[in-house]
């Protein structure tokens, strides 16, 4: 797998109105973003995160350094179209509907009527809100629209998200379900950036982090290489008699001569405890007017999605133009109805006058209509 993302020597200082330096925000620094990974990019308020993110979204321009996504500039428009993002705070156009809401950003990338129809649908369902999908987002609470700004940073199904504290002013149903969509955009092989204040969410998905303190780097690794205590170990067993525990502890005791240990039981987390809860009351059929928990992975995102788009994206940024489709076939010309003509000609032949009657006074009437006729139709004709 290549990079996704690589930045050597990254500067970026802002200055005052006289030009002069007034904070260097990130100060030269290394890293890159593999490909199929969710990175975690950490560190407290004004170590530099936010204006790294704006860097890679091509929003600001680097001081110094070299930065590149997909192999080209962040400005770049192709690349663009390649990348979902997620502000920190959601942005949204109040007077729209949520259902106007992601059409409108998903005609940004010029999808079809139809396409864009079936993709809002989905992502409606899945961030669940398709109960609300009229109601204008202007009404919505935060949770509410940091749902709709989730749908639409996927509605264009990039191949690279960037996720700004993705799971703020969510409850905790709502942050289940963005933790498992991302594990989903990771197998789908997807690259994933998320910053976070909840460090919980952070280790819950990601593979590896990069910490920034003062605009430079002060950790960065895989989370297993990071979090591991190698100075102590844990046993978990299923619940043993207390014979078997007391047998144990005196082995445990007789090892570490006298070293402190302790022996307890494991808790859940209270997310699970909170969730099961959740679930019991569900299935009471306890109803509620908020929003609910999502439906099922948007069909255009979920593992059985075919990689065509995928395909497409990198021959794009490759240079490289999709073949020609065969120009289709002229059509026959048609047939020509020679039963309507030869009715045309016949129609054109002179009428032949009625046979008239041996009769002398109905020969003399019939002559007279006769001649009528033929009036009419002689002045018809020179019309």
């Amino acid at each position: 797998m290549g990079n996704i993302v690589e930045a050597v020597g990254l500067v970026k200082e802002f200055k005052d109105f006289w030009n002069r330096p007034k904070a260097k925000a990130v100060n030269d620094i290394d890293f890159e973003v593999r490909e199929g990974e969710v990175l975690g990019f950490l560190g407290p308020n004004g170590s530099g995160k936010s204006t790294t993110i704006k860097m890679l979204l091509g929003l600001l321009y680097p001081t110094g350094g070299r930065l590149t996504v997909f192999g080209k500039s962040p400005r770049d428009v192709d690349t663009k179209r390649m990348i979902g993002y997620l502000p920190e705070e959601t942005y949204l156009y109040k007077y729209l509907t949520a259902a106007e809401t992601l059409d409108f950003f998903a005609s940004l990338f010029n999808l079809s009527a139809k396409e864009r129809q079936v993709r809002t649908e989905q992502l409606l369902d899945m961030v669940g809100l398709a109960h609300a999908r009229n109601r204008q987002v202007g009404e919505f609470s935060k949770g509410m629209a940091r749902r709709i700004g989730l749908a639409q940073a996927m509605i264009n199904d990039p191949s690279f998200l960037i996720l700004d504290e993705p799971t703020s002013g969510l409850d905790p149903i709502g942050c289940r379900e963005v933790k498992d969509l991302i594990r989903l955009l990771k197998r789908r092989g997807k690259t994933v950036i998320v910053t976070s204040h909840l460090l919980g969410d952070v280790e819950d998905v990601c593979d590896r982090v990069i910490i920034l303190y003062g605009g430079k780097i002060r950790a960065t690794g895989s989370l297993n290489e990071l979090l591991t205590v190698k100075g102590s170990s844990r046993i978990t067993t299923p619940d043993l008699p207390e014979e078997a525990m007391e047998e144990i502890t005196e082995i445990l005791k007789k090892n570490l001569d006298g070293r402190p240990f302790t022996i307890d039981h494991p808790r859940m987390s209270l997310e699970d405890f909170f969730l099961d809860v959740v679930n019991k009351a569900k299935r009471e059929s306890v109803e509620t007017s908020g929003a609910t928990s999502g439906g099922e992975i948007a069909e255009y995102l979920s593992d059985s999605a075919p990689q065509v788009a995928a395909d497409e994206k990198l021959n794009m940024l490759a240079g490289i133009k999709p073949e020609e489709p065969p120009k289709p076939e002229e059509p026959p010309e048609p047939e020509i109805n020679t039963a309507r003509l030869t009715s045309l000609e016949e129609d054109d032949k002179p009428v032949e006058p009625v046979p008239v009657p041996e009769d002398a006074e109905a020969k003399q009437k019939l002559e007279e209509a006769n001649k009528k006729l033929m009036d009419i139709l002689s002045s018809g004709k020179e019309k």
